[in-house]
């Protein structure tokens, strides 16, 4: 691991310790170069995953896309960023543990809803109105109604 500081190529590790939530590993470094100390947070990848698109073409699954996919749904919502981030590792480890290297991007996206729907209505619809293209009101009014989430008339 390359030196921050003085961008020396080797570290030595003084210290390994999982994460709170077992997604990563913590590192506490050491450059012999320059004594500089620095931390590093290692995800473990189970397996290389490829994502197939609509289009066919593939892509290399991309943690922070995901991530910021599922950020910008739950921009300014009222919802714990801890929690944002164990749905996000409870995501790419479902994934990883399908078996399958390659997913279609249809996968991945029912997932993200389904985990969505679970922790923020509003971000679950916007990330839904994205994801599946909404073009008109009808169109968030149709999925409100599928999904039971429009407001009763009394």
């Amino acid at each position: 691991m390359r030196c921050p500081f003085c961008g020396h190529p080797e570290s030595q590790v003084k210290d390994s310790r999982p994460s709170e939530d077992g997604a990563a590993i913590r590192r506490r470094r050491l450059c012999p170069h320059c004594e500089g100390r620095f931390t590093t947070m290692e995800r473990v990848q189970l397996r290389e995953l490829t994502i197939v698109k609509r289009s066919g073409r593939r892509s290399p699954f991309e943690r922070e896309k995901l991530a910021r996919s599922v950020h910008i749904a739950l921009r300014k919502r009222p919802v714990d960023p801890e929690r944002i981030e164990q749905m996000i590792n409870a995501i790419v480890r479902q994934l990883e543990s399908r078996g399958d290297t390659e997913l279609p991007s249809s996968v991945v996206g029912e997932l993200v809803m389904k985990h969505l729907k679970q922790l923020d209505d509003v971000g679950y619809v916007r990330y839904a109105s994205v994801y599946r293209d909404f073009r008109e009101t009808e169109d968030f009014a149709r999925f409100l109604g599928e999904e039971g989430l429009a407001e009763e008339e009394h």
